[in-house]
């Protein structure tokens, strides 16, 4: 079994405004239902859980229930922090359905609405042979480091250096298990997916990324984003 956990919870600040970033319409369907749907008509995604805040869930189920899934679509509960939502998530896999240690989450960000069908079979097929999978994207520019922001510090190898990406695909068992040996405050500081596991001694496997796989985060990218779905239609 390999279940999608679709965070969907987070307020978007950075665009201001009411709306969060992924609930902004884009070409006639909010943001979050393009990578959704990604994931719902995928081979090998069993089931989809969406990380959301519950006062969008009304709004959010009728979307849902248009898109006719084949496969089922439930809702857990977002934290105050993604990797939160992320926990809440598992919880819920493990104490409602029948999940095993080598059954397999894969997660992405709802405000990643260009991942690919292909990229989401490489991350869930290369974690049949590791604990974790990580997208990953070479470094294009050079790197220093600055402990005051005002000096060069140290000299950065960017041959060694990557950008990590969603989706991020875990063995369950594993994964839960580092995510309880955590108290909610530890949990709290974690700022990737990857990156608590890898604390946690699990094997890591990069794959390539997809430079089409952006992150909205800033105005820019949500014009980008528009931009390109202007020129697709």
């Amino acid at each position: 079994m390999t279940a999608a956990i679709i965070l969907s919870g987070g307020v978007g600040l950075r665009l201001g405004g009411n709306v969060p970033k992924q609930y902004i319409e884009v070409g006639n369907k909010p943001i979050f239902q393009y990578s959704l749907e990604q994931f719902i008509s995928c081979q090998g995604i069993d089931m989809v859980l969406l990380g959301i805040n519950s006062e969008w869930q009304s709004w959010i189920s009728k979307i849902v229930d248009n898109l006719h899934s084949q496969i089922p679509i439930k809702f857990s509960q977002a934290g105050a922090t993604r990797q939160l939502t992320i926990y809440n998530a598992l919880k819920l896999l493990e104490n409602q359905y029948d999940v095993s240690d080598n059954d397999k989450v894969i997660i992405h960000d709802a405000a990643r609405p260009m991942i690919s069908h292909n990229l989401i079979t490489e991350c869930i097929n290369a974690c049949d042979h590791f604990d974790g999978v990580l997208p990953v994207l070479p470094v294009k520019n050079t790197l220093y480091m600055s402990n005051d922001g005002q000096y060069i510090t140290q000299l950065l190898n960017r041959d060694k250096i990557f950008i990590g990406q969603a989706p991020e695909c875990f063995k369950f068992g594993p994964y839960l298990k580092a995510h309880l040996s955590m108290s909610i405050d530890q949990l709290s500081k974690i700022r990737g997916s990857s990156e608590l596991a890898f604390m946690h001694g699990l094997s890591i496997k990069l794959v390539p990324g997809d430079e089409r796989n952006f992150k909205i985060t800033t105005m820019a990218d949500l014009n980008y984003f528009k931009n390109m779905m202007t020129d697709e239609s």
